[in-house]
């Protein structure tokens, strides 16, 4: 499974953006996706995930962004994306998506297989 991200880029604190992962190559029914994000001299951390079996999907918000950010997907298209309003400069870092086969909905970054490239999010304020 390939990952490509992108959307990400500089915003004004209280704006909005949209980025997106694209997956390709060999693709799975049932995986779970997720956002995780790098501040500079931080760890990576979940973002969001989202899982799904048939026609049913659960996702997750870490509490910092309830509420200002949401994940989807598209299983047609195979992407997942995270539509972030109400940006804060605490928000900026390298956003990364990330899949990993199964449905259990997982929160850590090494219980996750692939990895996209990164995308920049910079929150002036």
């Amino acid at each position: 499974v390939q990952l490509q991200a992108s959307g990400g880029g500089p915003v004004q604190a209280g704006g909005s953006l949209r980025i997106s992962c694209a997956a390709s190559g060999r693709t799975y029914s049932s995986y779970v996706m997720g956002w995780f994000r790098q501040a500079p001299g931080k760890e990576r951390e979940i973002v969001a995930a989202i899982t799904w079996r048939g026609s049913t999907s659960s996702a997750y918000h870490v509490d910092s962004v309830k509420g200002r950010f949401t994940i989807s997907r598209d299983n047609a298209e195979n992407m997942v994306s995270l539509q972030m309003n109400s940006l804060k400069p605490e928000d900026t870092a390298v956003y990364y998506c990330a899949a990993r086969l199964g449905y259990g909905l997982t929160y850590s970054p090494s219980s996750y297989t692939y990895w996209g490239q990164g995308t920049q999010v910079t929150v002036s304020s």
